[in-house]
């Protein structure tokens, strides 16, 4: 699928080249795609981007961007896409993250809680709610991906990708997300333990998404999340897994575009 796309460069910044992508014309919208960065993603950018102008970067490591060795954790990231915006001369936008991309956007908004205008959090990592030894998030890099797909989607179908089809150049990326996710987010485990305790800086009018089926982090783990965010909104997704707006894009587009909007 092709979107039409006003501009795609590489930008630098603190030192290192990020990939960056503009799409659409309107009231500029802050994407940050899960770490999959997966191309199901395409049909809902594209209907974003009637509305908006739409910036998705790859984070460090991911896609084509640089990954040095001082960026260690969505921490880091969250600075450096401040800095981004800092850059782009935007502030109080508008933004929606997917998975651990909205991990890095709740720790954006507890930086500069001036930052987001309005914030949707969708599937998001990031907390520890639980003790040491409680699973709050499956364990994703340890076991058999066919149990990892089960936890990821109601429809395992739709989550489907044909790596086959896939050019080398492709296919690197893929290898290169999961690495930089594993090298990010393997210790601690999906979490920063302090971000638990920032999450009351959130001033943003925010709307926290989650799929109804999702075993990877299950609905209780998203609505723990919501209230720890000053007046946030929990919405769940029937008959969807880790990625309800992929499984569910209607039912996705019925709840976010007038939150937006």
């Amino acid at each position: 699928m092709t979107i039409a796309t006003t501009d795609r460069r590489r930008i630098e910044l603190a030192g290192i080249d990020i990939e960056l992508a503009l799409h659409g014309e309107g009231r500029p919208l802050l994407l940050l795609s899960s770490e999959e960065q997966l191309e199901q993603d395409l049909p809902l950018i594209a209907d974003l981007a009637r509305r908006h102008q739409v910036i998705v970067p790859s984070a460090p490591g991911f896609g084509r961007s640089d990954r040095p060795d001082w960026i260690s954790n969505p921490d880091d990231i969250a600075y450096l896409y401040l800095e981004l915006l800092d850059k782009l001369d935007l502030q109080g936008i508008a933004a929606i993250g997917f998975s651990l991309g909205g991990w890095i956007a709740t720790e954006m908004a507890t930086k500069n809680p001036a930052v987001f205008s309005k914030l949707a959090l969708v599937s998001a990592y990031g907390i520890k709610f639980g003790g040491p030894y409680d699973v709050d998030i499956q364990d994703m890099w340890t076991s058999h991906p066919d149990k990892v797909a089960a936890w990821k989607w109601h429809d395992a179908d739709k989550g489907k990708r044909d790596f086959l089809s896939m050019d080398d150049d492709a296919l690197g990326i893929v290898a290169r997300n999961t690495e930089s996710f594993a090298r990010f987010c393997w210790d601690p485990y999906m979490h920063n333990p302090k971000l638990k305790r920032r999450l009351h800086r959130i001033k943003a009018p925010t709307l926290v998404i989650w799929g109804e089926n999702d075993g990877l982090t299950s609905p209780v783990y998203g609505k723990a999340y919501a209230d720890l965010i000053p007046g946030a909104r929990f919405e769940s997704i029937a008959a969807a897994g880790h990625y309800p707006h992929i499984e569910q894009p209607d039912a996705f587009g019925k709840i976010l575009h007038p939150f937006l909007d």
